[in-house]
């Protein structure tokens, strides 16, 4: 195994979950923004500073019992909203 990069760039994510939340659920998640899709599942779209981040967020969404539907990388040239 090779030691972590010292220094981590920001990483869009795009976190697929089961069911509509409401938009105030995205101030807990670290004001990523949330994206109700017609096939009623929810996006959580945004930067998450690093893997740890990442991992907290997941957690929220273990603690909300929702189902965790995918979580992808996104490229931020692809969806027009780059940094």
């Amino acid at each position: 195994m090779t030691a972590s990069p010292e220094h981590q760039v920001p990483t869009q994510y795009r976190i697929r979950i089961g069911g509509h939340l409401d938009q105030h659920w995205s101030a807990w998640f670290d004001d990523l923004t949330l994206t109700h899709e017609s096939d009623g599942t929810t996006s959580l779209c945004g930067f998450v500073a690093d893997q740890s981040g990442l991992h907290g967020l997941l957690l929220k969404v273990r603690a909300l019992g929702v189902v965790l539907i995918s979580v992808e990388a996104v490229d931020p040239a692809e969806t027009g909203r780059g940094r």
